[in-house]
């Protein structure tokens, strides 16, 4: 799984190289950042910065963060000017390792020894390590991500749909939505108040117009905004994306009924 010869020069320690690139001092193990860039695939260090933000996040989310974990220090002896660096403990590379492209066989690879490293230490202690309750803190942080982003990811294709509808405001016309169902904008809205999710409204100046109820402005169906129009002001109504569904759908079964 770990190719020793694209190992950069480390600590001298023998095994794989995540281990031959670990450091001890008097605070504990750590890594260096510019030689876990190389291990995990990275060419370039702004993409690996990329990664390091990410999981910086993920524990600023999990309420785990710490500046010791995620140290920025610069780099010395580059014989240059110097570059910055982070010094990150095992916790912080095991979200490094989390945190990479999951399609790059090394990262999968820092993934699988930063999890053993820490399945090792819980083992040497006999007893959880706070490392590992949070870790899996932050794992039950990301299946929810990622089921959220299951779901963004379903609804994402149904409500742009609409896009070519919606003015700047992200909204969709009476006109428009009539449009859509291939109707006039008096039909639709007539039937609107007729299944009860617009009601006959009578405006100051004696117009009466069919508006959406408050219920479904509440729940971001709809919108009411005033428009002037040779010096009168007048209600106008506006479907959300999430309007247009529902009118759609509810068309739709009336149709099929």
């Amino acid at each position: 799984m770990f190719d020793d010869n694209s190992v950069p020069p480390g600590n001298g320690k023998g095994g794989v190289p995540f281990d031959r690139i670990r450091h001890e001092d008097e605070t504990g193990e750590h890594w260096y950042a510019r030689e876990l860039q190389p291990l995990m695939g990275y060419e370039k260090w702004e993409r690996f910065e990329d990664v390091i933000g990410r999981a910086i996040r993920s524990a600023e989310n999990t309420g785990t963060y710490s500046d010791q974990a995620f140290s920025r220090i610069r780099e010395k002896g580059t014989g240059g000017r110097p570059r910055d660096d982070r010094r990150v403990n095992r916790y912080a590379a095991y979200l490094v390792a989390m945190n990479g492209d999951p399609n790059k066989p090394q990262v999968a690879a820092a993934q699988a020894y930063f999890a053993v490293k820490t399945h090792e230490a819980e083992a040497a202690t006999g007893k959880p390590m706070s490392e590992i309750e949070v870790a899996r803190k932050y794992l039950a942080v990301l299946e929810r991500e990622q089921a959220m982003s299951k779901e963004l990811e379903v609804a994402r294709p149904k409500a742009g749909k609409w896009d070519a509808y919606c003015n700047a405001d992200g909204l969709i016309g009476m006109t428009e939505l009539a449009d859509i169902l291939k109707t006039n904008v008096r039909a639709l809205t007539a039937w609107l108040v007729e299944i009860n999710l617009f009601r006959r409204q009578t405006s100051r100046n004696g117009g009466a117009r069919n508006l959406p109820r408050t219920s479904f402005q509440r729940s971001g169906h709809f919108e009411v905004k005033t428009e002037v129009n040779k010096g009168v002001a007048f209600p106008v109504a506006y479907a959300t994306p999430q309007g247009v569904d529902l009118v759609v759908d509810s068309w739709g079964r009336q149709n099929a009924a």
